[in-house]
């Protein structure tokens, strides 16, 4: 099986969306879709045995639509969701991302997929990632591209991107308004207003009405009927369908009146309506702009050029040609260009706008970078380990992207729900007509208006953009602060958690061992214990040797020199510092070696009932003191429990530590439930039981040994992913190892979910208390609707609807660093 990621060109409305899945859903091997109108990308989930991408850019292509580029993930051979091929990511003059999917070629262990939508391409001897072409780089098209342009001439918007798409929907929305502006003041709607005027050149009324709206309705509403055709191929009824319907009926109703038989025109409701809908559209465009802001900041981070030493020398190069091992030369201020290994030097990274650690992390010889981070303060070279598709940075955009397109379950709702509305729509116009021309004996002109303002105003194009706007602006925040939620559904679920288990290691404490407490026997002092201890423990790789060296180093002592080191299996060890015989284990040791603790024993019971290990020292046979180590509660997570009580979750709390220890950390930090002495195959029965108390779950833990646990759960948490941002058991990864992102996470969900019942119970509102209004039935009272009022109404509400949306970013979400 295969996920692709496909850019589609020219969606106009949310509904376009709708006609690509439909169309896609058709197809033998493809098991399902989600298209996405906000991002203009859809994922597509087929079987590579039965359909090829390339029948799936055709299908795009006959939807009306035009498919630039794609990327694929294949679960077949894909480790923790690794992308197979290696699709491009260039930084553009623009800052935006040129994602390009390519045809498969074997060089000894390395994969290459080169593809984009003109040609197919097999040049590369070698295992790197793919170039482009210097003369599609500087923006010179092949013949097979300038066959695409005029397809796109042909169809509206196709071809186009999002920014494209918004300037020519401004500038047919500018010409339709200068030509509706004499339309209207020459209608019997500006003569209620008084503000008439008689046409010029003594033209009738009916001709001058016809020779402006001419213009406006072929050129301005083109795009709705290029996209009514395009729906009505895939047998679907849309937005397109319906202000297709309206205008042209206004229109062609309206240019019989004038030539063909006598009756009102209103060239001034099909002029208008089509000039409200595009400044709707237009609006709205510039609005969902905002929903995308995080994607494209994050595709600005990348740097457009490396400088790298090959052949001997520094060369500057684009970002886009460096190949894996690759070594990379970085200097103080440097945009480091992709994921690699420190080989030479040291230095501190800004890693902020990747993970959102927000203090410089230290980097020395053997440790990773990341791409797009910035470097602080030395020079180091760092051989390339990740390029294209597969660095943190790509990682991080497709998983966006993914989550994006994917559907909340709210969002299923909805889209069903509009289809419905749209049978209403049509429907309602005809029985609206019936009714008043039939019933009420209205004339022709009357039951059309009402039948065209019902068609216009239950257009469901609010309750379709309701949830995929929430939804591309939470994921896109949660990126911006190292959460990222693989799919819609996770963004959503933990708004609903009251319930979370830490798998203790490595989230709430540190997973370092460390010493807290030091009991020196005279005449040895903390200082000379230490050092001595820790000079024994040189000689060692155990972890509670490194906690000792640690602490000794720390209180400024330097190592003295040993010998004679000698492992004790189960007890502990003994070396030779500097002539005095060093011992160090457990009390079982110093029984067996007959030296005494008597004085000590009161402490060391104290310091393990409270699940801390203790280690015994002596000094040529001398009782010389103990040292206290655990495993350190991190800073914050007091107060983390504390936050997610507040919201009303309870906190658990696993652990294979013996009860003693796990009793001592809960307790300090607040935890009530303990699940302690748990082995690894035991965790999910941990999460079994909190769910069958009628818990909804949460599971934090590190996606390794915990992946049972995480998949079982309601929601898989995996902390401290760092550059793995592809565990794939987890439904979101904190790239952080840091559990108060656990509670950003939350806060994040419920303000998304609040945006989506938002803008859900705006948009049914707006539909149920508009349609009766559209239709007449308070026309007695005197409350009626025109087309072009309600083409404004229509607009409004999904203009409405998208700024709702990107005041997500305003939320209250206080475990969040704040982004502009």
């Amino acid at each position: 099986m295969h996920d692709a990621l496909v850019s589609v060109d020219g969606m106009l409305t949310v509904h376009c969306a709708r006609n690509i899945e439909a169309a896609l859903q058709r197809l033998p091997g493809v098991h399902h879709v989600d298209a996405n109108y906000i991002n203009s990308t859809a994922n597509v989930h087929y079987d590579e045995a039965q359909i090829t991408l390339d029948k799936i850019r055709e299908t795009v292509k006959d939807c009306g639509y035009i498919c630039s580029n794609a990327t694929v993930m294949s679960h077949k051979h894909a480790a923790h969701g690794e992308i197979q091929d290696h699709p491009e990511v260039r930084a553009t003059h623009g800052g935006l991302a040129d994602v390009q999917e390519l045809p498969t070629e074997q060089h000894a262990e390395h994969t290459i997929v080169t593809s984009d939508s003109s040609e197919m391409h097999a040049e590369h001897t070698t295992a790197q990632s793919p170039v482009a072409s210097p003369h599609t780089a500087h923006g010179v098209k092949t013949d097979h591209a300038a066959h695409d342009m005029d397809a796109h001439a042909m169809m509206g918007h196709a071809g186009m991107s999002a920014d494209e798409m918004a300037r020519d929907m401004r500038n047919r929305f500018l010409v339709a308004l200068i030509f509706t502006i004499p339309i209207f003041l020459t209608s019997h709607l500006a003569e209620l207003l008084g503000l008439m005027i008689p046409p010029p050149f003594g033209l009738s009324i009916p001709v001058f009405g016809f020779l402006l709206a001419t213009p406006v309705v072929l050129y301005g509403a083109w795009p709705f009927l290029v996209g009514a055709r395009n729906a009505l191929r895939q047998r679907v009824l849309n937005m397109n369908v319906l202000v297709a319907i309206s205008v042209f009926t206004a229109y062609l109703f309206s240019v019989g009146a004038t030539f063909l038989f006598e009756a009102e025109t209103f060239y001034e409701a099909a002029a208008m309506l089509t000039t409200f809908v595009l400044f709707g559209h237009w609006m709205e465009m510039r609005s969902r702009a905002g929903t995308n802001q995080a994607i494209e900041k994050l595709i600005q981070l990348a740097p457009p050029t490396a400088r790298v030493q090959r052949d001997g020398r520094e060369v500057e190069i684009p970002t886009d040609q460096v190949v894996i091992g690759d070594t990379l030369v970085i200097r103080p201020g440097d945009r480091i260009p992709v994921d690699g290994e420190v080989i030479e030097g040291a230095s501190s990274v800004n890693e902020s706008m990747i993970t959102g650690e927000s203090q410089p992390v230290s980097k020395k010889i053997g440790d990773t970078v990341i791409g797009a981070t910035i470097n602080q303060t030395g020079s180091f070279k760092a051989k390339a380990t990740r390029v294209g598709a597969d660095t943190t940075l790509s990682q991080i955009v497709k998983l966006v992207q993914m989550a994006q397109n994917s559907k909340a379950p709210a969002q299923r709702l909805a889209d069903k729900a509009a289809q419905y509305l749209v049978l209403v729509a049509v429907g309602g116009g005809l029985l609206t007509f019936a009714y008043w021309y039939f019933v009420r004996q209205q004339s022709i002109v009357g039951a059309l208006t009402f039948a065209i303002t019902v068609v216009v105003i239950a257009c469901p194009d609010a309750l379709g953009l309701a949830t995929p706007t929430a939804v591309a602006v939470g994921t896109g925040m949660g990126a911006e602060n190292g959460i990222l939620y693989k799919n819609a559904e996770a963004l959503e679920a933990p708004a609903k958690i009251n319930a979370v288990i830490f798998d203790k290691t490595g989230t709430l404490t540190r997973g370092e061992p460390e010493v807290v407490e030091v009991g020196a026997v005279p005449p040895f002092n903390r200082y000379e214990l230490l050092q001595l201890a820790a000079s024994a423990e040189s000689g060692s790789e155990h972890p509670l040797a490194a906690a000792v060296i640690d602490a000794a180093k720390r209180q400024g002592a330097d190592l003295l020199p040993s010998q004679d080191f000698d492992a004790i299996p189960g007890h502990g060890l003994q070396a030779n510092v500097r002539g005095r015989l060093v011992l160090i284990g457990n009390q079982k040791l110093m029984n067996d070696r007959g030296i005494s603790f008597a004085e000590q024993l009161t402490q060391a019971s104290s310091l393990s009932g409270a699940g801390r290990t203790v280690i015994y020292v002596a000094v040529d046979g001398r009782a010389a003191g103990i040292v206290a180590i655990a495993d350190q509660i991190r800073a914050g997570a007091k107060d983390v429990v504390k936050s997610l009580n507040d919201l009303g979750i309870e906190v658990a709390m696993l652990t294979g530590d013996n009860r003693a220890t796990a009793e001592r950390i809960a307790g300090e930090i607040g935890i009530q439930t303990v699940f302690a002495e748990v082995l690894p195959h035991q965790k999910v029965d941990k999460v079994k039981e909190l769910q069958a108390q009628g818990k909804t779950v949460a599971m934090v833990g590190d996606g390794i040994n915990d992946a049972p646990a995480l998949a079982q759960a309601d929601v898989g948490i995996a902390i401290g992913a760092g550059t793995d941002v592809a565990v794939e058991t987890a439904d979101v990864v904190l790239m952080k190892s840091d559990p108060s992102d656990v509670v950003g996470l939350v806060e994040l969900s419920r303000a998304t979910l609040n945006k989506m019942r938002q803008n859900l119970a705006w948009a049914v509102a707006y539909n149920m208390l508009a349609i009766p209004v559209a239709a007449g039935l308070f026309a007695d009272v005197g409350l009626i609707l025109r087309p072009e009022v309600g083409a404004l109404a229509m607009s409004g509400s999904s203009i409405i609807v998208a700024i709702n949306a990107v005041l997500l970013r305003r939320a209250n979400v206080p475990h969040l660093r704040r982004t502009a």
